[in-house]
């Protein structure tokens, strides 16, 4: 189901089959590249991202046969364009708790999506240095550590999510923007003391 938010993005909210048929690596990248980059051809993505065009048209039929990009037909020569269908996605952890495959698909999901962050941020580190200072002050890592209930954790992402949308568009047409990656990982750090049901 598709939504759109107080600043004008369009969100998805994941299904089980959308959820499943995002969860290819490759297709998650695909999403991701199209979101940062706007609308390709297959060739160009496959240029970017390494698989031939073949695999690469093959996955994105895939993720337009649940809604998360569609094909356009555009510019010179009437090209084939892929575009993101929406700004974003999301989906709940109880929307498929319980339902095997696509409990394991969300946990393949993060675990891409953990890979990524890794290679990103470790690729940040390797040129920082050739960055102005200023973008070198504005980006970097932290950890908080927080006491809170579950509900309060909620609520915590919750109020991370509006301040993430109020940032989501905010350089747009200013000549110096930059996408950002912005990652949010909330998780109990007492792993070996799950508390009962």
């Amino acid at each position: 189901m598709t939504s759109t938010s107080d600043s004008g993005l369009t969100g998805l909210r994941l299904d089980a089959v959308a959820l499943r048929v995002l969860a290819h690596p490759l297709r998650s990248r695909l999403l991701s590249a199209l979101r940062i980059g706007g609308p390709a051809t297959a060739t160009e993505l496959a240029q970017s991202l390494g698989p031939n065009s073949g695999a690469t048209s093959y996955h994105l039929r895939k993720l337009e046969s649940v809604g998360l990009v569609a094909a356009t037909c555009e510019g010179p020569g009437k090209r084939l364009l892929w575009r993101a269908s929406s700004d974003f996605h999301h989906g709940n952890v109880r929307d498929f708790d319980g339902h095997g495959a696509s409990a394991t698909a969300l946990n393949c999901l993060a675990r891409g999506y953990l890979r990524r962050l890794g290679q990103q941020f470790e690729r940040w580190l390797d040129v920082e240095g050739s960055w102005p200072i200023e973008w070198r002050d504005a980006a970097g890592m932290s950890d908080s550590f927080v006491l809170a209930t579950a509900d309060q954790a909620e609520a915590l992402q919750a109020e991370l999510d509006e301040v993430l949308a109020k940032y989501r568009l905010a350089g747009q047409g200013l000549p110096d923007a930059r996408h950002l990656a912005v990652y949010s990982v909330i998780y109990p750090m007492d792993l070996d003391e799950a508390p009962g049901l």
